[in-house]
């Protein structure tokens, strides 16, 4: 039961940070210490099909319920609190650290690791100062865009959703359907199913292009693990580094620094939480992950 509802709480945030602009899911994927087992079950997802779904059930209900929540509330508090829903997930990142960099410690580091490490530090900085100085993109009063681009968006989303420090919504966002995604979203949730048809041809292009960047993406875990682990560690540090000095530098005329401090402090007591559960409750960080 304990694993249960922590893969639900494990999926929501994962849904969150898949759609919150500039936050990469994969790092949050890897802060909850899942990351490797959804890269093995996405890589080759009929090996083992039953251990395999019954590990896959609760993030999906989780992921089902952030997606519901985020079209609902943080689409507006993105719109609202911009600054200080940043802050949430920039404390998230921090309170796991420590236990990022103990597993990377463990593959070593070397000459060639620090320099991937570094360059994957510099690139993901540079991609999340220049996404989040954007701000949140709301959504357009019409949909305008056609199948083509909906499924070329779904086929580069899915891609970036396993690459560590890639913001899923930066796809989309340079796509130019975040927006248009988000408003049909709430169409859908509202009864309106105008927008059914483009919503499921996203989903499937989605899900083709994460099926196929997960198997690149493992076979490099698998034969490169000190530099992929280092680049990975390099990926986070820039993109925390990145939504912090953006964060704090960004014109949000209604926040007020108690409500940062809050939400910083509430995303360092979420981090905890998750490394207690995983602690104490019998949660192992990649549980499913394949013999060596």
């Amino acid at each position: 039961m304990w694993r249960f509802l922590y893969r639900i709480f494990c999926g929501f945030f994962l849904g969150l940070s898949a759609l919150a602009p500039g936050i990469s899911g994969s790092i949050i994927a890897i802060m909850m210490g899942i990351y490797h087992d959804l890269l093995r079950i996405i890589s080759n997802p009929m090996k083992k099909l039953k251990e395999n779904s019954l590990f896959c059930l609760p993030l999906a209900i989780g992921i089902a319920f952030s997606v519901v929540a985020f079209v609902l509330i943080f689409s507006f508090l993105f719109e609202t609190f911009e600054k200080a829903t940043y802050l949430l997930f920039v404390g998230l990142i921090v309170g796991n650290l420590p236990t990022i960099i103990s597993e990377t410690k463990r593959h070593g580091f070397g000459k060639l690791g620090l320099l991937c490490g570094f360059i994957a530090m510099i690139a993901a900085f540079t991609l999340a100062i220049a996404v989040i100085s954007g701000g949140y993109v709301s959504g357009e009063d019409a949909f305008t865009a056609g199948l083509p681009l909906l499924i070329g968006s779904g086929l580069l989303a899915g891609a970036s959703l396993l690459v560590p420090g890639i913001s899923f919504s930066i796809i989309l966002i340079l796509m130019g359907v975040y927006g248009q995604l988000i408003e049909a979203g709430k169409a859908l949730l509202q009864g309106n199913t105008e927008f059914l048809l483009p919503i499921v041809v996203f989903v499937f292009s989605l899900i083709a292009g994460l099926a196929l960047a997960s198997r690149v993406i493992k076979t490099v875990f698998e034969k490169y693990p000190a530099v992929a682990n280092t680049m990975v560690l390099g990926f986070i540090i820039g993109s925390l580094v990145g939504m912090l000095v953006q964060s704090l530098r960004m014109d949000d005329p209604g926040f007020i620094w108690w409500h940062g401090a809050l939400t910083l402090a509430g995303g360092l007591g979420l981090s905890a939480l998750f490394v207690f559960l995983g602690k104490h409750k019998g949660v192992e960080r990649g549980e499913l992950r394949e013999e060596s």
